[in-house]
């Protein structure tokens, strides 16, 4: 890795490609982004060298061509409960493996200098090549972003073990109490960034072994040891299959509503009675209300949690669609509100299609709603519903009778399409 774009500098900076980079480029991964620690500069000599500053917390500055950041050495002092909660120093004095040792893994606390030499304080070209996700140093469990930061990494990296003194550390930390003061922002970024990794199940997977994912996502965690009726469900276990269809879910390429939408869709069968294991009657209305709690709770965008309340309601009814006729296929079609929002609709039936596939041994069989659906939407649609009111209302129809007439064109379509 050479430096690009050198800027003017002040006598005695050290510039260093610190982080992801590194670790990226060890790994032979491609490398997009870059972040650079200054070794012996102060802000004004930063600024001078023209640089812009865009830190507020801390000193952090854009390169005046290249755009990008370059943040001067600090350390970090805990102060508060949270992620807040630090006083951070940054000034001449403090070296590089200062600022290193401050890092969250040993796989990011590397640096490169402008000849290319590694810096690795912390072994982490040993952790690399072993592929262990491990913490640098006790101060890992002064921010609890780390943890959700950590179990994301493991949802990119999925051939990555967690080194078992940070998985302990991590259980100590959300034993105490440390996640409950992440804000719902927090957790959102951090989740969402992991719900669209390769592997999204190990993110959630080393949340609930370090306890994390019951104080986060308490209604998720407890569909783990929730059976289900193993004729349609051969994996049985309700979390394990729900971890399945995310990871069905990524292998599709899906969108991050279409994910979101996949994770909360049987929720509401961890709140089945355990008298009625393993049916789960109703599961869809409970599971409903339950995303639309989540969602709000986690300040999940719009599209995200109206997709997530959408498949949790109607994902039972999408499954059976193939063998309806057509009046119930018009009437998923409104429910869906599948006419005025199309792309929707198609992402809804991204994430049936995730749910039936991810189960065990479900995984590459055909989804045959998926194209009944989408054929029976492209026959409704035909109809010119403009037309058709018009001509109602010429025979003296209104209000709920001219819908009434809109709905038979439609049936009428959908049956001729699906004979």
């Amino acid at each position: 890795m050479t430096q690009r774009h050198t800027p003017p500098t002040p006598k005695g900076l050290r510039a260093y490609v610190v982080g992801g980079a590194v670790r990226d480029a060890l790994l032979g991964l491609p490398v997009n982004d870059r972040d650079w620690v200054v070794v012996g500069a102060t802000p004004q000599q930063m600024l001078n060298a023209g640089f812009r500053t865009v830190g507020k917390d801390f000193p952090v500055f854009l390169h005046p061509e290249s755009g990008e950041e370059y943040a001067l050495a600090r350390t970090e002092r805990k102060t508060g409960p949270g992620y807040h909660g630090f006083a951070v120093h940054a000034a001449p004095d403090v070296t590089l493996e200062d600022d290193l040792v401050r890092r969250d893994l040993t796989i990011n606390a590397m640096a490169r200098d402008e000849h290319g030499m590694v810096i690795d304080p912390h072994g982490g070209q040993r952790d690399l090549a072993s592929r262990v996700l491990r913490h640098v140093s006790e101060a890992f469990a002064e921010d609890p972003v780390r943890i959700l930061r950590l179990a994301r990494f493991a949802a990119r990296f999925h051939g990555f073990s967690v080194a078992p003194e940070t998985m302990a550390l991590m259980a100590r930390m959300a034993h105490a109490g440390e996640v409950d003061a992440l804000v719902a922002e927090r957790v959102w970024q951090e989740l969402s960034r992991g719900l669209m990794e390769d592997k999204p199940s190990r993110m959630f997977e080393v949340l609930r072994e370090c306890g994390a994912l019951a104080r986060l996502l308490p209604e998720l965690n407890r569909l783990w040891g929730v059976p289900q009726r193993p004729e349609y469900h051969p994996e049985i276990d309700t979390g394990v299959h729900v971890m399945m269809v995310l990871d069905m879910a990524a292998r599709m390429g899906a969108s991050l509503p279409v994910r979101f939408a996949c994770l909360c869709h049987d929720l509401g069968k961890g709140a089945t009675p355990p008298e009625e294991w393993p049916r789960h009657i109703g599961h869809e209305a409970r599971s409903e209300r339950m995303a639309r709690d989540v969602a709000q709770r986690l300040k999940a965008p719009a599209d995200a949690t109206e997709l997530a309340v959408l498949v949790a309601h109607e994902h039972t009814n999408i499954h059976r669609s193939a063998d309806f006729g057509a009046a119930a296929i018009v009437r998923i079609l409104e429910r869906c509100d599948a006419f005025r929002r199309p792309a929707r609709f198609e992402e809804a039936l991204q994430a049936c299609e995730a749910d039936a596939r991810g189960r065990q041994g479900f995984e590459d069989r055909a989804y045959p709603s998926g194209p009944c659906l989408r054929s029976a939407l492209a026959a409704a649609s035909s109809i010119d519903a403009t037309q058709v009111a018009a001509q109602a209302q010429a025979r003296g129809a209104h209000g709920s009778q001219i819908a009434d007439a809109i709905r038979v064109a439609r049936t009428d379509a959908v049956g001729r399409a699906l004979d």
